[in-house]
């Protein structure tokens, strides 16, 4: 089963956008907190509505316990990053995955880079920072899906 991990996210609607799409395409979801907001289920259920209860959410209390976990599990990390090397639609992804998107407003400290297995990125045009994290999420497990079956 792929997964997406949210890397102490900020923007509550974001999360639940994300939390939603999760639910609908069967996507376990990791929370690695803290988070910019109250990410208790009463919180989440705002922003994710009634969807929370058809998607599996781990939360990770620290970036410490989230790669105590994966190491553990042996699930392969791929961050999506603006200094990714690889395109999204190059790399090959495995069943497994465990795709992390940064926060919002700041993305992930070098530590998360370097753990990372993989670094992929959404080409987009020059003189722009990037997508909406939701968005790029969307593509990227679009991508994952499509390969892995």
């Amino acid at each position: 089963m792929l997964r997406l991990a949210l890397y102490q996210p900020d923007i509550p609607q974001n999360t639940g956008t994300m939390l939603r799409m999760a639910a609908c395409l069967g996507i376990a979801v990791e929370i690695i907190e803290p988070a910019g907001f109250d990410v208790s289920d009463r919180h989440l259920r705002r922003s994710g509505l009634d969807y929370l209860d058809h998607v599996a959410i781990t939360r990770h209390r620290s970036w410490e316990a989230f790669e105590a976990w994966r190491r553990e599990t042996g699930i392969r990390l791929v961050l999506a990053t603006t200094t990714g090397s690889v395109p999204y639609t190059q790399h090959a992804f495995r069943d497994g995955d465990c795709l992390l998107m940064g926060r919002e407003s700041a993305g992930v400290p070098e530590a998360v880079h370097a753990a990372a297995d993989a670094r992929v990125v959404v080409p987009i045009r020059p003189g722009l920072r990037s997508l909406n994290v939701a968005v790029c999420a969307a593509m990227m497990l679009g991508e994952a899906i499509r390969q892995v079956g």
